[in-house]
Protein backbone atom coordinates (compact mmCIF):
# COMPACT_ATOMS: atom_id res chain seq x y z
CA UNK A 1 0.00 0.00 0.00
CA UNK A 2 1.39 3.36 -0.84
CA UNK A 3 1.23 6.71 0.97
CA UNK A 4 -1.31 7.60 -1.47
CA UNK A 5 -3.64 5.32 0.33
CA UNK A 6 -3.65 7.21 2.80
CA UNK A 7 -4.21 10.63 0.50
CA UNK A 8 -7.61 12.52 0.60
CA UNK A 9 -8.15 14.71 -2.69
CA UNK A 10 -7.16 17.83 -1.56
CA UNK A 11 -3.45 16.55 -1.92
CA UNK A 12 -4.02 16.30 -5.36
CA UNK A 13 -3.61 20.17 -7.09
CA UNK A 14 -5.48 18.72 -10.38
CA UNK A 15 -8.92 16.10 -10.48
CA UNK A 16 -10.26 14.97 -13.71
CA UNK A 17 -13.40 13.83 -13.87
CA UNK A 18 -14.31 10.70 -16.03
CA UNK A 19 -17.56 8.88 -16.88
CA UNK A 20 -17.49 5.39 -16.33
CA UNK A 21 -18.52 3.31 -19.11
CA UNK A 22 -20.57 0.10 -19.12
CA UNK A 23 -17.46 -1.93 -20.75
CA UNK A 24 -15.33 -0.73 -18.40
CA UNK A 25 -16.44 -3.42 -16.02
CA UNK A 26 -14.86 -6.69 -16.22
CA UNK A 27 -17.01 -10.03 -15.89
CA UNK A 28 -16.18 -9.49 -11.83
CA UNK A 29 -18.63 -6.13 -11.73
CA UNK A 30 -16.18 -3.94 -11.52
CA UNK A 31 -13.37 -1.65 -13.23
CA UNK A 32 -10.94 -3.91 -15.00
CA UNK A 33 -7.55 -3.20 -13.65
CA UNK A 34 -6.17 -1.98 -17.01
CA UNK A 35 -8.88 0.26 -17.66
CA UNK A 36 -7.14 2.55 -14.66
CA UNK A 37 -4.06 2.91 -16.88
CA UNK A 38 -6.27 4.94 -19.44
CA UNK A 39 -7.25 6.89 -16.58
CA UNK A 40 -4.66 8.04 -15.35
CA UNK A 41 -2.95 8.42 -19.18
CA UNK A 42 -6.30 10.44 -19.85
CA UNK A 43 -5.77 12.53 -16.82
CA UNK A 44 -2.37 13.69 -16.88
CA UNK A 45 -2.23 14.57 -21.03
CA UNK A 46 -5.10 16.26 -20.85
CA UNK A 47 -3.38 18.74 -18.48
CA UNK A 48 -0.41 18.41 -20.45
CA UNK A 49 -2.39 19.54 -23.60
CA UNK A 50 -4.85 22.19 -22.16
CA UNK A 51 -2.49 23.95 -19.34
CA UNK A 52 1.03 22.99 -20.45
CA UNK A 53 0.22 23.23 -24.60
CA UNK A 54 1.86 20.03 -25.66
CA UNK A 55 1.33 19.10 -29.56
CA UNK A 56 0.46 15.39 -29.19
CA UNK A 57 -0.03 15.15 -33.17
CA UNK A 58 2.81 17.82 -34.59
CA UNK A 59 5.11 18.70 -31.99
CA UNK A 60 8.78 18.51 -31.90
CA UNK A 61 8.48 16.62 -28.53
CA UNK A 62 6.15 13.58 -26.94
CA UNK A 63 6.40 12.19 -23.65
CA UNK A 64 6.25 8.29 -23.38
CA UNK A 65 5.23 6.25 -20.39
CA UNK A 66 8.35 4.48 -19.05
CA UNK A 67 7.05 3.10 -16.22
CA UNK A 68 3.41 2.70 -13.93
CA UNK A 69 2.17 0.83 -11.70
CA UNK A 70 -0.90 0.94 -9.24
CA UNK A 71 -2.52 -0.53 -6.05
CA UNK A 72 -6.43 -1.02 -5.78
CA UNK A 73 -8.07 -0.64 -1.88
CA UNK A 74 -11.29 -0.47 -3.21
CA UNK A 75 -13.59 -1.23 -6.22
CA UNK A 76 -15.61 1.33 -8.71
CA UNK A 77 -17.91 -0.01 -11.13
CA UNK A 78 -20.31 1.49 -14.33
CA UNK A 79 -22.14 3.69 -13.69
CA UNK A 80 -19.50 5.79 -10.78
CA UNK A 81 -18.51 8.53 -11.76
CA UNK A 82 -14.50 8.86 -10.55
CA UNK A 83 -12.10 12.27 -10.65
CA UNK A 84 -8.40 11.24 -11.59
CA UNK A 85 -6.37 13.10 -8.57
CA UNK A 86 -2.71 14.30 -10.55
CA UNK A 87 0.43 15.70 -8.94
CA UNK A 88 4.03 15.30 -9.67
CA UNK A 89 6.18 13.87 -7.29
CA UNK A 90 9.65 14.89 -9.07
CA UNK A 91 10.57 16.62 -12.13
CA UNK A 92 13.70 16.05 -13.80
CA UNK A 93 15.08 17.73 -16.97
CA UNK A 94 13.61 15.05 -19.77
CA UNK A 95 11.14 13.07 -17.23
CA UNK A 96 8.53 13.34 -14.51
CA UNK A 97 7.21 11.09 -11.81
CA UNK A 98 3.15 11.64 -11.23
CA UNK A 99 1.17 10.33 -8.12
CA UNK A 100 -2.20 9.58 -8.82
CA UNK A 101 -5.23 8.52 -7.56
CA UNK A 102 -8.71 7.83 -8.07
CA UNK A 103 -11.98 8.79 -6.24
CA UNK A 104 -15.00 8.22 -6.37
CA UNK A 105 -17.11 11.38 -6.78
CA UNK A 106 -18.26 13.24 -3.61
CA UNK A 107 -15.22 10.75 -1.48
CA UNK A 108 -12.17 11.40 0.31
CA UNK A 109 -10.33 7.77 0.62
CA UNK A 110 -8.67 6.82 -2.82
CA UNK A 111 -10.47 3.38 -4.56
CA UNK A 112 -6.44 2.99 -6.03
CA UNK A 113 -3.27 5.30 -6.45
CA UNK A 114 -1.07 4.96 -9.03
CA UNK A 115 2.50 6.15 -10.71
CA UNK A 116 4.09 6.49 -13.84
CA UNK A 117 6.88 8.56 -15.21
CA UNK A 118 6.67 10.06 -18.66
CA UNK A 119 9.99 10.65 -20.99
CA UNK A 120 10.24 13.36 -22.99
CA UNK A 121 11.52 12.53 -26.48
CA UNK A 122 11.98 14.22 -29.45
CA UNK A 123 9.42 12.97 -31.69
CA UNK A 124 12.19 12.90 -35.08
CA UNK A 125 15.10 11.25 -33.06
CA UNK A 126 13.30 9.40 -30.37
CA UNK A 127 15.96 10.46 -27.83
CA UNK A 128 15.18 11.76 -24.66
CA UNK A 129 15.29 15.69 -24.90
CA UNK A 130 15.04 18.92 -22.07
CA UNK A 131 10.69 18.63 -21.12
CA UNK A 132 9.40 21.90 -23.38
CA UNK A 133 9.26 25.20 -21.32
CA UNK A 134 4.76 25.12 -21.61
CA UNK A 135 4.63 21.61 -20.26
CA UNK A 136 7.48 21.74 -17.88
CA UNK A 137 5.21 25.29 -16.30
CA UNK A 138 2.22 23.39 -16.21
CA UNK A 139 3.69 20.28 -14.10
CA UNK A 140 5.63 22.66 -12.13
CA UNK A 141 1.93 23.36 -11.02
CA UNK A 142 1.20 20.37 -10.22
CA UNK A 143 4.23 19.80 -7.79
CA UNK A 144 3.23 19.21 -4.12
CA UNK A 145 5.08 18.82 -0.53
CA UNK A 146 3.38 15.24 0.05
Amino acid sequence: MTEAAHSSRSDYPYLHPITTRWHDNDLYGHINNVTYYAFFDSAVNTWLIEQGGLDIHDGEQVAFVVSSACDYFKPVAFPDRIEVGVRVAKLGNSSVHYELAVFKTGEEAPCAAGRFVHVFVERASNRSCAIPAGPRAALGRLMTST
